[in-house]
């Protein structure tokens, strides 16, 4: 059953009662829903307001519930500390996983983010690109930055001819950006948590300030296929300014955006909980490569 998300930019009063969520809205008849069919959740207006009960039984049931600031974008994120039944042994395996591992499995994920990133470029018309090329240079922990490399390629070519940098706090369609890869990000986490994991250890990103570092490490091959949608949306509407509801509603269909993983459809959601179970197994050193999804 494919998990719904819920977006809520007006006010409302989520309350919970037998398992079913409550939505409460001014001079509005209550909706429900069952919370077994939520993945996602998004405040992002602060007239919602969530009773503390609702709140546990969403992340009892693994939902991740996002919020948004002042400027509508994504800031914060609700996962469950307790979410798998065999987490006590893959919490000690995540913790004590040698450095050679968490090199071995950065490489294979710079790898999978070139090559879906290659396979983007491939499938909106751009040739002659060196990126397939680079996955040769990509060494244990990519000591030679292919991640690097690659992608200043990769973002000069795909609007090309129009001069597009990425960059966080940069113009349009950047915002576009941010906003697809926060969602892709809880997407990811929620996975995480799914499989017994502690996503706030990285096997790559290390910062201090990051409170999902593994996370972040576990989306990068999954970045192409936010690329591939904002990229369609830019198409369809070249003036971009603001990140309208209009715009939200298709960034928030992420979660359900259909990839192929070892040979098998999914959306994405559940391929990102077939790629936290293999890096669970790899932890666990039950298996040695980890399962991504291909563009």
């Amino acid at each position: 059953m494919l998990k719904r998300v819920l977006y809520f930019g007006n006010p409302a009063q989520l309350r919970v009662k037998d398992l079913q969520l409550r939505i409460l809205r001014p001079e509005q008849d209550e909706i429900t829903a069952p919370i077994e069919d939520i993945g996602y959740i998004i405040l992002d207006h602060y007239g919602v307001t969530i009773s503390h009960h609702a709140l546990a039984e969403l992340l009892a049931n693994n939902v991740a519930v996002i919020t948004t600031d002042q400027t509508h974008m994504p800031a914060g994120l609700f996962l469950p500390l307790a979410g798998n039944t065999e987490q006590g042994g893959s919490f000690r395996a995540q913790l004590e996983a040698p450095d050679t591992l968490k090199k071995q499995l950065w490489q294979q994920t710079i790898k999978a983010k070139i090559r879906n990133q290659a396979n983007l470029l491939d499938q909106v018309g751009i040739t002659g690109h060196p990126l397939k090329s680079m996955l040769r240079y990509v060494y244990s922990d990519d000591s030679a930055n292919q991640e690097g490399a690659a992608a200043k390629a990769y973002w000069q070519l795909l609007f090309d001819p129009v001069r597009f940098r990425r960059h966080r706090y940069g113009e349009p369609p950047n915002n576009l950006f941010n906003y697809g890869y926060a969602i892709l990000r809880g997407v990811v986490a929620r996975a995480l948590c799914g499989a017994g994991l502690l996503p706030m250890l990285g096997i790559h990103h290390r910062n201090r300030n990051n409170a999902f570092p593994l996370a972040d490490d576990i989306m990068e091959p999954y970045r192409p296929f936010v690329d591939e949608l904002v990229w369609r949306m830019v198409q369809d509407e070249p003036e971009i300014d603001d990140l309208t509801p209009d715009l939200k509603k298709q960034l928030l269909e992420i979660p359900s955006l259909g990839v192929t993983i070892k040979g098998q459809a999914r959306p994405l959601y559940l391929a990102a909980a077939q790629t936290a179970a293999s890096l669970k197994r790899c932890y666990m050193d039950e298996e040695k490569t980890l399962s991504y999804p291909v563009l």
